[in-house]
């Protein structure tokens, strides 16, 4: 004992002169080495993602001299394909599993005021990016000089069929109440239009173009997100006897985020690929960036400066926190939505990371993040509204206040409905045009155009995703900290209240040599004795 006491002081000792030799101090070139490694080993995925995406572009770039047919790009375009299909697999799971485990595991009261405090973050920041978007389209003025023949447009296809603005209202109600759960998962509501003619007393032939019920290809997520917050109410509402259903939804849920941890390996080769056959298909480049540059630089402008300041601001106003460190940890969502140019393919990466490398409480995450990817769309607001006024300079109409009031108005609402696809926003631009006369045939333009202008749109989306989670969080621990400390006050003003008791007891002050406070057992005891 004496040997290994001499031994450990004689280490000791020699550790307090220096760093031994070799040791691995982080003065050394091996502590270096291993800051290095341990640096490489926590973001291989971040830095796997981000070299996909300059790979991809690269590869792009080198096939163009090639002038790959439409059956190679395909070709090219399919491990990319696979990521996507992966990525939209695991929607329905991790939206339905994650909304009815967060919803269940917050009491009412949280709920109602983290879903009141979501709700006004999201208006107030689509509301604040519109206005934005306005404000830059009237001071670049993109439509004015735009050159709109010879761009190669008859590959964009057909501009979308225009719907009415009640229409449009109204099937957003409709999808929030699907009729048929199952359907949900793959069709949407959509009102199509069929043209009457009727004949009337006159011999006049008028048409009239009718409304019917139709339904369209693709997941109704606001119905999915609707039912699942809703069940996840009445669960937490049954108390005991909805605690295995729950435990299910929990454990469904946490083997869905596993899952999307193994999809994650594979985020970079199909972006490489993504990035890559999209550049491949460019066609005409310089003649679009040239005529409908200052459309597409307004629109980015937009982004940058919603995603990069506006955005970043509101978060440190509410946290006081640096809102770019936040941000940091989520490099791989961000990378995978500029691939993607999907909010819903995003998700799954968004969780994962904003958990493991932000620390947001997996219930504020699991509720938030899947609602916001469905009606957060900051980044098409923004892309909305500077195409209505684009097409409105583009025609020489002049926007009086109250068309513009409609503009800001209608684009806040409509990017509610807004599909998390890639063109999805494109589809409610038609609504806008419908609202404040605009004709629609010039949607082609801006389809000639969307890829370009929709990856910065997804990045800025899922950002006010992010950070509307990390300012729940943060809300969400303050108000837990508040109420812890108002119970240890509640706990420390009761002790005086019993000393005061026992000393208004003379007897109980004489059998008390302690002091004026004693334990339950003392107290019983006394109590015997008198």
């Amino acid at each position: 004992m004496e040997k290994s006491s001499e031994t450990n002081g004689y280490l000791d000792g020699g550790a307090q002169a220096g760093p031994v030799a070799g040791s691995g101090a982080p003065g050394t070139a091996e502590g270096r080495a291993r800051r290095c490694a341990g640096f490489l080993r926590r973001h291989v995925l971040v830095l796997l993602t981000v070299s996909g995406v300059l790979a991809g572009a690269g590869l792009g770039a080198a096939l163009r001299q090639f002038q790959l047919s439409r059956t190679q790009v395909t070709y090219l375009a399919f491990p990319g394909e696979m990521l996507l299909r992966m990525l939209r697999m695991i929607i329905l799971p991790l939206v339905v599993c994650s909304l009815v485990s967060g919803a269940a595991s917050l009491d009412a009261s949280s709920l109602g005021r983290l879903g009141g405090i979501a709700v006004a973050y999201f208006g107030l920041t689509t509301l604040s990016a519109s206005a934005l978007a306005v404000a830059l389209a009237f001071i670049i003025k993109p439509g004015s000089g735009a050159q709109t023949s010879d761009l190669g447009l008859e590959e964009s296809g057909p501009p979308p069929v225009p719907k009415e603005t009640v229409d449009s209202f109204l099937d957003l109600i409709r999808n929030l109440f699907p009729s048929n759960l199952v359907a949900a998962a793959f069709r949407t509501y959509a009102t199509d239009y069929k043209v009457m003619l009727h004949n009337n007393s006159f011999g006049n032939v008028t048409s009239e173009k009718t409304p019917i019920p139709s339904e369209i290809e693709g997941m109704n997520i606001l119905g999915l997100v609707l039912f699942a917050l809703v069940l996840g109410v009445a669960l937490k509402k049954l108390g005991t006897e909805g605690e295995e259903l729950i435990r299910f939804f929990n454990s469904f849920n946490e083997a869905t985020m596993v899952l999307v941890s193994w999809i994650m390996w594979y985020v970079p080769v199909g972006i490489t690929f993504l990035v890559g056959s999209k550049i491949v298909e460019m066609k005409n480049v310089i003649e679009l960036v040239t005529s409908l540059g200052k459309y597409i630089f307004a629109s980015i402008l937009g982004h940058i400066i919603h995603g990069g300041i506006v955005l970043p601001l509101v978060y440190f106003v509410f946290t006081r926190k640096n809102p770019f460190t936040f941000l940091m940890g989520l490099l791989t969502p961000f990378a995978t939505a500029f691939a993607t140019c999907s909010s819903s393919a995003t998700l799954p990466s968004m969780i994962k990371c904003i958990e493991e490398n932000n620390g947001v409480d997996k219930r504020i995450s699991r509720f938030i993040l899947p609602i916001g990817a469905t009606v957060n769309m900051d980044g098409a607001a923004i892309f909305q509204c500077v195409a209505a006024v684009f097409i409105a300079q583009l025609n020489n109409v002049t926007l009086n206040a109250g068309q513009i009031f409609t503009i800001l108005v209608t684009a806040t609402a409509s990017s509610v409905g807004a599909a998390g696809v890639p063109a999805g926003g494109v589809l409610t631009i038609a609504i806008i045009l419908e609202a404040i006369g605009l004709p629609t045939q010039d949607l082609s333009l801006i389809l000639a155009v969307d890829w370009i202008v929709d990856r910065t749109t997804t990045v800025v989306n899922v950002e006010g995703d992010a950070l509307g989670a990390g300012i729940l969080h943060h809300l969400n621990q303050k108000s837990t900290k508040k109420d812890e400390q108002e119970l240890s006050e509640v706990k420390v003003e009761a002790i005086p209240n019993c000393k005061s008791e026992e000393e208004t007891s003379p007897l109980m002050a004489h059998h008390n040599p302690a002091g004026p406070v004693a334990s339950a057992s003392e107290l019983e005891s006394k109590e015997s004795v008198l």
